[in-house]
């Protein structure tokens, strides 16, 4: 049985799968924020993975105490493995002018992006705490891309920074040009977003454009077809580096 772990910096995203399964099929997933870790227990009880390949990006805190949850609740001891990027897996190259510092987590996306589309250049945008957009030519080449705000810390950036605008949460009401501050601060913290993805589409305007994340629902109105919604992009990824390392 394996197990797999997305931490991001705001919510770890798990899944559990028959070792022998297709990518993609999960006996059991998903989502917790940080505050509710504790919740994994019960699965990990359940199904008992003897290995596990994790993605974190949330820092030294969150290793450590995934690290903790998982050897005690496991038994015996499941092999514990941290996903980094690479030069080169599954069909992926890394043309980072240092392929290690590229975000795990953007690397496992590219593994998922690449196994769901072969042989297509693609666009894959994951809309999280931060936005990133990231190119990948027809022979899985990674071309490089782009890091911005997610929708979230654009909106409490502006909270923070100017002391006339609120906190907002992040709802829209749908109208570009907002009759209320709320709306104004959401609409164009959104539009902000949509117009990065725009200028990344006319850059390359024959990739499959691919939105992952938890802030996509709130783009995906937003951008003009074609663009795909793409689930768990991230754990879809671990599974395929997961297979290629066994």
């Amino acid at each position: 049985m394996l197990l797999l772990i997305d931490a991001g910096n705001t919510r770890v995203k798990w899944a559990i799968a028959d070792e022998a399964a297709p990518i993609g099929s999960w006996l059991a997933s998903g989502a917790l924020f940080h505050a509710e870790l504790d919740l994994l227990a019960e699965p990990l009880k359940q199904y008992q993975p003897k290995r596990a390949l994790l993605s974190n990006v949330a820092g030294k805190v969150m290793r450590a105490r995934l690290e903790t949850l998982l050897l005690e609740h496991l038994a015996p001891t499941p092999a514990l493995t941290w996903f980094r990027s690479r030069a080169q897996q599954a069909g992926v190259v890394n043309s980072y002018r240092d392929p290690a510092q590229l975000g795990c987590d953007r690397f496992a996306s590219l593994l998922g992006a690449r196994s769901l589309f072969d042989q297509q250049p693609l666009l894959i945008v994951t809309a999280g705490t931060a936005t990133t957009i990231d190119a990948l030519d027809t022979s899985g080449h990674f071309l490089g891309g782009m890091i911005l705000p997610g929708l979230g810390t654009m909106t409490q950036s502006l909270a923070l920074s100017a002391a006339q605008l609120p906190q907002v949460e992040t709802q829209w009401a749908g109208a570009q040009f907002a009759d209320n501050t709320s709306d104004a601060i959401v609409s164009g913290c959104i539009q902000a977003q949509v117009g990065a993805i725009m200028q990344a589409r006319a850059q390359l305007p024959d990739a499959h454009c691919l939105l992952s994340g938890g802030a996509a629902h709130y783009l995906l109105p937003c951008l003009p077809p074609p663009i795909e919604l793409v689930e768990q992009l991230v754990l879809r990824g671990l599974h395929v580096a997961a297979l290629s390392e066994s």
